[in-house]
């Protein structure tokens, strides 16, 4: 059985992506960034960016019958490894619990310059 997600981005069809999937018990949730309705939030803050990111996953999930203590693995993309603690902190507010396999790596840019963090998740129902 395979269920997705989509937002409603005018990227999503123009692009060919949808924000999650489920297939089986498995959630594959896209790499997701700090937009809302085609404006950044937290502009310069990647705390609030990160902040906003994970809850953004967390309504993915929940729209594919999981929550964030299904998460087994993010994958952070910044665009300033410098700024990993404030990144870190902010992902450990939601994981602290859960604690999922995590990568952090620092890439040249994401799709707007205004962006210093992308997400992605993957998820295991049980």
């Amino acid at each position: 059985m395979e269920n997705r997600f989509f937002t409603g981005s005018p990227w999503e069809p123009v692009v060919g992506y949808c924000r999650a999937i489920r297939i089986g018990n498995r959630i594959e949730v896209a790499g997701t960034t700090a937009m809302r309705d085609g404006e950044v939030i937290g502009t310069g803050n990647p705390y609030e960016q990160t902040k906003f990111i994970l809850q953004s996953i967390g309504k993915a999930l929940n729209e594919l019958g999981a929550n964030m203590s299904h998460v087994v693995r993010t994958r952070m993309y910044v665009t300033d490894i410098s700024k990993w603690e404030e990144i870190g902190k902010a992902h450990g507010e939601f994981f602290k619990n859960i604690q999922p396999v995590a990568s952090m790596v620092e890439v040249k840019a994401l799709i707007d310059p205004r962006l210093m963090v992308e997400i992605e998740a993957e998820a295991v129902v049980d």
